[in-house]
Formats: structure tokens, sequence, C-alpha cells
């Protein structure tokens, strides 16, 4: 929660972020490979808390900075959220498909994608979009076990001539990874 307003939750997450930093850069890995990140709480005031991530974030060392993205949440950060966030800090953001389904600001899901993929620049990589469907019969945002091949195929024509890589946030990875690999070979 880099915008949380108790101080020494922020320090803790610093120093979570500076040790995923410090992996990568072990690995040696470039900065196209990311630490992922929600904004955080509202904590009774959206703006107040947008600025608190943003001051936070500027405190962050160079390393972690160049390997940070944000996400869209399924309550209270929308893609439009994000972006005014962007705007100050030129974070790239990842789209997540079912985190927008539960909390958009009326923009299609490929207006979002359009609108993400401007705030990456050559040295962050392609774009990545975090894929879910909706867990059937279940509260909104909960993930399903298995993807849902009508309902990819609609994501994959939705999104056409689109470049970025999909990100399979389903439960059975490997069964749905075999399904969408199928899927998306019929659209090459």
């Amino acid at each position: 929660m880099l915008n949380s307003p108790d101080q020494e939750i922020v320090e803790r997450c610093i120093a979570e972020l500076e040790y995923h930093g410090k992996l990568l850069d072990a690995m040696d890995l470039d900065p196209s490979a990311k630490i992922q990140l929600h904004v955080g709480g509202v904590y009774g005031d959206k703006k107040v808390a947008s600025s608190r991530f943003i001051s936070n974030y500027e405190r962050l060392p160079l390393a972690i900075k160049r390997r940070l993205v944000i996400e869209n949440d399924d309550r209270l950060y929308s893609i439009r959220d994000c972006l005014e966030i962007n705007i100050i800090t030129k974070i790239p953001i990842i789209f997540d498909t079912l985190h927008h389904e539960c909390h958009s600001s009326g923009e299609t899901l490929r207006e979002a994608l359009e609108e993400i993929r401007k705030t990456w620049c050559d040295s962050d990589g392609i774009p990545m979009v975090d894929y879910s469907s909706q867990a059937p019969g279940q509260k909104a945002g909960k993930h399903a076990k298995s993807i849902d091949a009508n309902e990819f195929k609609k994501f994959i024509e939705d999104t056409e001539g689109l470049d970025f890589d999909i990100m399979l946030e389903i439960k059975d990875k490997e069964i749905s990874t075999s399904i969408a690999h199928h899927i998306m070979r019929e659209y090459r």
C-alpha cells in the first residue's frame, strides 16, 4: 500500500519493492521485467490518496521506478484513475480485463486498452494485459477457475490489431493456456 496514510506501512511497501527490484536486477533482467502494483486504498479521499501515492512514488529509487507498473482494480481505481496518476508519474499501466468489467469509467475494453498502450514506452517492453473471467454465480471480481472459450474469442476479436502480452489470471493455468493458444492460432 504505497499510498497508505500509515508511514510504517509505506516503509514496508518500499522495502518490499526494493527487494523485488534487486531480485530482478540479480537475475540480470532488463527494465521490461516489471513489478505490478495496485494504487491502493482511498482512505476516505481518493484525490488525497492518489496524491500520496504520487509523493511516495517520487521517493522510490530509479531502479524501482523503471520496473513499476500499476493496475486498475475492481473497486477503487479505474483505468481513468490510473491514467491520471500516469500523467504525473509516467508509470505504465497494466490493463486487467475483469477489473475493468467490474469498475470502469464507461470506456469500452478496446478504448481502455488503446489508452493504456500509450503509457508504455519502448524500454518498458510490450504492454501487458491481465486476462480473467468472472466466476459464474460468485461475488463480482472473483476469478473463474477456467477460461471461457467464447469470452476469450470475443476478447481476441475486440482487440484485433493491438500488440500486447497476456497473463492469464485463471486457476487452471495449464488447461486454460492450451485453450487460449488454440483460439489464438485460429486468428493468426
